[in-house]
């Protein structure tokens, strides 16, 4: 008797697929642009300080990275990035709106 395996409907996800799915509200849309920009900046993301939707039914994002690590930690420089993603969550844009010390104080 030969075996009959069950199929499924849906498509196998072929290995090194990069298609994106719809982003699923701020959470996803903040851990989207980081782990994108840090990607392509080389930096480790330390956090997202804004998320917003935006007009065109994609994000924009506010990423904030260390720059450049010292010792003590509160010296280090770090950078805030304006990151634009696409309703899908690919990355579209980024640019550097700010770089500050860790330890200073918005005026």
């Amino acid at each position: 008797m030969a075996e009959q395996r069950a199929r499924s409907s849906k498509p196998a996800a072929r290995p090194g697929s990069t298609r994106s799915t719809r982003v699923k509200g701020a959470e996803d849309a903040a851990q989207r642009a980081a782990r994108g920009l840090s990607k392509l900046i080389g930096h480790t993301a330390e956090g997202c300080s804004e998320v917003a939707p935006a007009d065109d039914h994609g994000w924009r994002v506010c990423v904030d990275v260390v720059e450049v690590p010292r010792i003590p930690d509160t010296t280090s420089l770090l950078a805030t990035y304006e990151v634009d993603l696409a309703g899908d969550g690919t990355l579209r844009g980024y640019r550097r709106v700010r770089r500050y010390r860790r330890g200073a104080v918005d005026a």
